[in-house]
């Protein structure tokens, strides 16, 4: 397979091509990331000799630069590109609206040439929970069906991009799968969020802070457990479906950093510092993914405690991965 994979500098997406890299001798991809605070190319750095690797510097939103990587045999197109973060949307919206909405725009439009030209090409789009709002203590968990009830500029502006790839399948006939993901933890995961904050700032003999009484819940996924599902999508999911991943827990986030002060060796008094709430926090998220395991047998294979051991060790042992990305952003 050809990939196109945008945001591959980034968190997950980086993780998703370490996994197909290492996994097939055969396939081949390409890197499109345009390398804003929370891409760091050192995260792909390993692969740069490899033939099956070609990394391009560039913006989803330029979209002669989409079109022409497209053209060059890619069939198959894996959107990670996004800004992300939640606070960040809160305190400068605009952003997230031009590379959330208008490059998925971009990137459908290039693909649906491509099509009308007589190529297949495959478009999976990499959403979140987060666009179903949030759940109160005793609600369902979220299914496919869930109706879109986003609760900050970044969950609306993912939302309105889950749309139009919906409206592309839907008007253009664009072969197109979407995913909607929990959050997820593991490797190269850049440390202005929840997890990757705690392990570093105790690694650096800083407090952790939390929001509020730390009472919000989420459901957690290791990093590789996402990316086994996006590539099971790709490869056997049906066309204009969409498929929820989830993790199978349920901890608060002060359960979460409990948990990482016990494996660092702290102890709490001296390291959690509560905080004022995030505006419009939303208090729970949960995905019920029994289409994905009924339809492709994807289940989550790593525990939340063998994952965020796995997590506090990798931090440990690149500290010259973090360190600069904190130094420059956090």
């Amino acid at each position: 397979m050809n990939y196109l994979v945008t945001g591959g500098a980034g968190f997950i997406g980086g993780n998703f091509v370490h996994y197909i890299l290492s996994r097939s001798s055969e396939d081949r991809v390409v890197v499109l990331d345009k390398l804003t605070y929370a891409g760091c190319r050192a995260t792909l750095a390993q692969w740069d000799d490899d033939p099956r690797f070609t990394f391009v510097h560039g913006d989803i939103c330029d979209g002669a630069l989409v079109r022409r990587l497209i053209d060059d045999g890619i069939d198959t197109v894996v959107h990670f590109a996004a800004e992300s973060h939640v606070d960040r949307s809160i305190t400068g919206p605009a952003v997230f609206i031009q590379t959330n909405i208008v490059g998925t725009f971009t990137l459908l439009e290039a693909v649906r040439n491509a099509q009308e030209a007589g190529r297949s090409i495959r478009f999976h789009h990499v959403s979140t929970d987060e666009v179903f709002g949030d759940l109160g203590p005793n609600d369902p968990p979220f299914t496919e069906e869930t109706p879109y009830d986003p609760s900050s500029p970044y969950s609306a502006s993912k939302a309105g991009s889950d749309h139009l790839v919906r409206a592309y399948h839907r008007t253009y006939g664009v072969d197109v799968t979407i995913s909607n993901c929990t959050n997820n933890y593991g490797p190269y995961h850049f440390p202005e969020k929840l997890i990757p904050l705690a392990i570093t700032n105790m690694m650096e003999g800083k407090t952790v802070p939390v929001y509020g009484t730390g009472m919000q819940v989420r459901d957690w996924l290791f990093v590789t457990d996402h990316c086994r599902a996006i590539d099971l999508i790709i490869r056997r999911g049906r066309s204009g479906e969409t498929y929820g991943v989830g993790g199978d827990n349920q901890p608060t986030n002060i359960d979460i950093v409990r948990t990482l002060v016990a494996l660092m060796g702290k102890k709490e008094e001296d390291v959690i510092r509560y905080v004022e709430d995030r505006k419009g926090h939303d208090f729970r998220y949960d995905i019920d993914y029994t289409k994905i395991r009924e339809e492709l047998g994807w289940t989550p294979s790593v525990t939340l405690d063998e994952g965020l051991e796995r997590t506090v060790e990798w931090f440990r042992e690149h500290t010259s991965w973090w360190k600069p990305l904190k130094e420059r952003n956090v």
